[in-house]
C-alpha cells in the first residue's frame, strides 16, 4: 500500500479503507489526554437534552457492544459508482466508556464490490500500547480498481482514458505523543507492486492496449496538532497537518520523487445551534511520481482523481444548524485549483463544489452524528454518507 501519498491519490479512490477509517473513528487514533487537554467542553453542553429525549439513541449500545463486529459499509464514491462493502472486526473492549472516548485495540478483514467492477480486499490493525501514547496502524492491501484518467492538467479533456489498476501491499503507520502537548509527531512506511492497464480508446483504431507493473515505496514523516473537541463530529478546535513522502529505490519505487501534503482545519460555534467548519488542504509532488500519485482535488461532489495536478490547493467550509431536537441541516461549499509547470506548457484547472444535507445525532453522549449530503459539482451529482465530519480524522 503506498502510504500517505498513495492512500490519499489512490486507495481513496477504491472506497474499501473507509471500512478501517469507520473503526478508526469509532476509536480516535490519537491516544486518550487527560480532561484538562483537550479543548473546553461547549458552554451549552449542560443545557443540551439527556440521552432519554425520547429520540433514538446508541450511546449505551457503543458502552457495552465490542467482540467481532460486522461493519457494513455503502459506497456512494462517483469515480467507482455505487457499491457494497463489509467485513468483520474484532474490538478488544467497548467503543467508548463512561469517562468519554475509549481507544480499543480493532483488528479487521473486509472487501468491497462497485457497479463499475472494482472490487477488493483489506486486513487491517490499529493498537495501541505505553499507556495509550503510542498507536500504530497496519494495511495489507489488494484490490482492482476501474478509473478514468483525465491526464496531469486536464489534457484529456472530456476524454478520458480508461484503465485499471491492481495494486497489492502493505502500510505501516506510528504515532506518538509529545510530552503533555497536543503534538503527535508520526512516521509511516508503504510498499505496493501495482499492475497498471489502460485501454485504447475506440476512435484510435490499431493503437494496442497498454500495461505496466510500477512498483511504490517510501517513508512519510508527519506532525500533527489536534485541538479538537470530538474527533467525529468536532464542535470547535482546530487539526492541523503536515507530511513529506519521500520515495525512492531504497524503499522499493521504481524512481526517485517527493510528496508534501498539508491540511488544517478549524471549527468555531457561531452560537448554541450553528457550528461553522472550515478545511484547507494544498499538496505538491516533485521528481517523477507516478500519474496515480499526483495529487487530486478531493471535494464533495468531484470525483476522485478527476482534476490532478503537480500542485493542488483547496478550501471548503460548512456550516451545520441544529433546528430541531437531534435534527441539522447543512450547507457546504468548496473550491479547488490543479495547476502544473512543465517544460512547454502552464496548465491549470479548478472546480467550484457545493451541497447540502441533514445529520441524526445518534449518539448524544459521545457527540455521534450521521446523515447524508448531496452535492454538486460541475454538471455533476453525487451522494455522501457520512458518521460523523465529512472531513473525520482520527
Amino acid at each position: 500500500m503506498p502510504g500517505a501519498a498513495a492512500r490519499t491519490a489512490l486507495f481513496r479512490a477504491a472506497p474499501l479503507p473507509a471500512i478501517l477509517a469507520l473503526a478508526a473513528c469509532a476509536a480516535p487514533a490519537s491516544p486518550r489526554l487527560p480532561a484538562s487537554a483537550y479543548a473546553p467542553i461547549p458552554a451549552d453542553a449542560e443545557e443540551r437534552p439527556a440521552t432519554d429525549d425520547g429520540w433514538p439513541d446508541v450511546s449505551e449500545f457503543l458502552k457495552k457492544k465490542y467482540g467481532f463486529l460486522p461493519v457494513p459499509i455503502l459506497i456512494t464514491e462517483p469515480a467507482v459508482g455505487y457499491g457494497l462493502g463489509g467485513g468483520l472486526a474484532f474490538i478488544s473492549e467497548p467503543l467508548v466508556k463512561d469517562d468519554g472516548f475509549n481507544r480499543p485495540n480493532i483488528s479487521f478483514v473486509g472487501g468491497f464490490r462497485t457497479e463499475n467492477d472494482s472490487q477488493g480486499g483489506v486486513i487491517g490493525d490499529v493498537r495501541y500500547w505505553m499507556e495509550d501514547r503510542l498507536q500504530t496502524v497496519a494495511a495489507v492491501i489488494r484490490s482492482s480498481v476501474n478509473l478514468d484518467f483525465h491526464g496531469v492538467g486536464d489534457v484529456l479533456g472530456n476524454n478520458p482514458l480508461e484503465y485499471n489498476i491492481q495494486p497489492e501491499g502493505g502500510f505501516l503507520q506510528g504515532k506518538y505523543r509529545l510530552g503533555d502537548t497536543r503534538l503527535w509527531a508520526g512516521a509511516s512506511f508503504a510498499y505496493a507492486r501495482a499492475e497498471v492497464e489502460f485501454e485504447a480508446p475506440a476512435s484510435a483504431a490499431g493503437i494496442p492496449d497498454f500495461a505496466r507493473t510500477t512498483h511504490v515505496g517510501g517513508l512519510t514523516p508527519s506532525l500533527t496538532w489536534d485541538t479538537r473537541d470530538n474527533v467525529l463530529t468536532p464542535i470547535r478546535g482546530a487539526y492541523v497537518e503536515g507530511g513529506v513522502g519521500l520515495y525512492a529505490p531504497v524503499f522499493g519505487a521504481d524512481t526517485e520523487y517527493q510528496r508534501a501534503r498539508l491540511l488544517a482545519m478549524q471549527f468555531t460555534p457561531l452560537g448554541s445551534d450553528l457550528y461553522l467548519g472550515v478545511r484547507g488542504q494544498a499538496a505538491s509532488t516533485f521528481g517523477d511520481p507516478p500519474f496515480y500519485l499526483q495529487p487530486f482535488i478531493d471535494l464533495r461532489g468531484v470525483p476522485k482523481l478527476r482534476y490532478q495536478g503537480e500542485t493542488t490547493a483547496e478550501i471548503e467550509a460548512e456550516l451545520r444548524w441544529q433546528f430541531w431536537g437531534r435534527l441539522s441541516a447543512v450547507g457546504f461549499v468548496g473550491a479547488g485549483s490543479a495547476w502544473n509547470d512543465f517544460d512547454r506548457v502552464e496548465n491549470r484547472q479548478s472546480v467550484v463544489s457545493g451541497g447540502t444535507g441533514f445529520r441524526y445525532e445518534l449518539a448524544r453522549e459521545h457527540g455521534i452524528h450521521v446523515g447524508l449530503d448531496v452535492a454538486f459539482a460541475d454538471g455533476d451529482t453525487a451522494i455522501y454518507i457520512q458518521i460523523g465530519s465529512a472531513w473525520a480524522r482520527p
